[in-house]
């Protein structure tokens, strides 16, 4: 794994050559972490896992100023970019459908946030876009540490080299986090459950 920092740093400094050979190195890291998104789609979902790796990998190779620190770094910038093509995607097909069925992800990979209710619960993958927006504006890096928790299934030790902090800090945080979204995503849970409560 030290290859993709090297290969990092050499992209950064100029070596176009060295993107190429990143690809095969990062690839199977990627569809992972796209495979673990996908997981979460409603069941039907019209984008493949291997076209959000290949949309994630674009999008990656046109990150000019990125000051890429590492590996950690790298696979965190690629979750962030996975969320953002999901919501695209799902926006876009709403749109094609003129306000048609949302489409839901489970919550119940996200340890403690379903804890509450039993049966793990569902979201709207616009609602859970829109609640981590507004724990972006209160909290950045508590936002940051749900991408990378959640989307890249970073572990917290992983968690906090990526941020710089200290892994007490990441779970201190990663708890607040989760304690807002539970908040902001019950009204649209309930909905989901037709109106009852949990």
């Amino acid at each position: 794994m030290g290859d993709i920092t090297q290969l990092l740093n050499a992209w950064q400094a100029g070596d176009e050559s060295a993107l190429a050979r990143l690809m095969p190195v990062v690839y199977a890291e990627l569809r992972r972490i796209a495979v673990r998104a996908m997981r979460r789609e409603a069941v039907g979902h019209t984008l493949q896992p291997t076209a959000l790796v290949n949309e994630a990998y674009l999008r990656l190779t046109q990150q000019e100023r990125t000051n890429w620190r590492n590996r950690t770094h790298f696979f965190a910038i690629a979750a962030q970019l996975m969320r953002r093509i999901l919501v695209d995607h799902v926006r876009r097909r709403q749109r094609q459908r003129r306000g048609g069925e949302h489409v839901i992800i489970t919550l119940d990979v996200m340890p403690d946030l379903a804890a509450p209710e039993p049966s793990g619960g569902a979201v709207d993958v616009l609602a859970l876009d829109e609640a981590l927006g507004k724990l972006e504006a209160l909290a950045p890096r508590q936002c940051r540490i749900v991408e990378l928790r959640f989307f890249s299934g970073l572990t917290v030790e992983a968690t906090a080299e990526a941020l710089g902090i200290s892994a007490i800090t990441v779970k201190r945080e990663w708890a607040m986090a989760k304690t807002f979204l539970y908040r902001e995503l019950r009204p649209a849970r309930e909905a989901a459950c037709g109106g009852e409560r949990p």
